[in-house]
């Protein structure tokens, strides 16, 4: 089952990560969820597909009322990211669902209606957590056409989706991890197959290394702290992407 871990917190300004699954099962990628909370209010990020629903719902209810969600952020419209619509909503149909606006008419296949979303421009914008102000940061293309990242400067912790995604073997299964280059071989293959153009990472590396991230926390695979958030940018932007070899 995943279990729910306090990653920082400052007052009543909190995050909390939804650790990784080991007992899922195996034909099921596994998913990081994690849940911005400040005063009573919270944003839950990529809250997940319908498989994991149950485990999220469970682990959350140990550090924080799920019924209280009031909020989603979905950094694009994969199944992993936001098929469990729906059932967030049986608990709360007034929940909010942050997306890009290219998405917007085609999550609600996943559930809700128009009320449900609200648009994300190309360009980003802050969303008020509490009063914290968040902010969505453009990665298009980096898988999605129309995806975001979420970075927290209070905290400074950046929510990076598949960006430094890593498909770890099993039995590696902590939140963080050591050793940097044990650890991104893990998330090569991924990122030179997923993400899709150059031009874009370029640009992605250029607007995160002028923030202020202690924390880069990404959907799959474990977190980057400290010197390891620089070492994956330098890492990212030399690598060879969006190409099929074989």
């Amino acid at each position: 089952m995943k279990t729910a871990r306090v990653i920082y917190e400052d007052g009543k300004h909190k995050w909390i990560a939804l650790v990784r699954d080991p007992n899922r099962p195996d034909y099921l990628i596994d998913s990081n969820e994690y849940l911005v909370i400040d005063d009573d209010d919270s944003l839950l990020l990529d809250p997940g597909g319908n498989e994991v629903f149950p485990a999220v719902f469970s682990a959350l209810s140990t550090e924080f009322d799920p019924r209280k969600i009031t909020k989603l952020f979905a950094s694009h419209q994969d199944p992993d990211i936001i098929s469990s619509l729906a059932l967030w909503l049986e608990f709360n149909p007034q929940v909010k669902c942050y997306i890009s606006w290219l998405w917007a008419s085609f999550v609600p296949h996943f559930g809700g209606n128009k009320e449900t979303f609200i648009s994300i421009p190309d360009g980003g914008m802050d969303i008020m957590i509490g009063s914290q102000r968040l902010q969505a940061i453009p990665a298009h293309y980096l898988h999605s056409s129309g995806n975001f990242h979420l970075y927290d400067p209070k905290a400074k912790i950046l929510f990076s989706g598949d960006v430094g995604a890593a498909l770890l073997p099993p039995g590696e299964d902590d939140l963080f991890f050591e050793d940097f280059d044990r650890h991104i071989r893990h998330a090569e293959g991924f990122h030179r197959r997923w993400m899709g153009s150059d031009k874009a990472k370029r640009d992605w590396c250029q607007r995160v290394s002028q923030l202020d991230i202690e924390m880069m926390c990404p959907q799959h695979g474990a977190i980057y702290r400290g010197d390891q958030v620089r070492r994956f940018i330098d890492w990212f932007s030399h690598l060879e992407v969006g190409i099929v070899k074989g």
